[in-house]
């Protein structure tokens, strides 16, 4: 499994917004790593940040 299902499994699984940090701690994956996919899923439209530094997905 790619870093970037990861990380979109954990904001299915996930019922709170998340930030990069507390992704990264969760996963065991480097900070800077975790910021470049939610910036790809954001651009994708799968996320979305409804608060500065936090995100959800954005069908929820």
């Amino acid at each position: 499994m790619e870093n970037k299902d990861k990380v979109l499994r954990v904001f299915e699984t996930s019922s709170e917004m998340l930030d990069a940090k507390g992704i990264s701690e969760l996963l065991g994956l480097d900070k800077k790593e975790v910021t470049k996919i939610i910036a790809k899923l954001k651009k994708e439209g799968s996320i979305i940040s409804p608060k500065r530094c936090y995100y959800s997905l954005a069908n929820k």
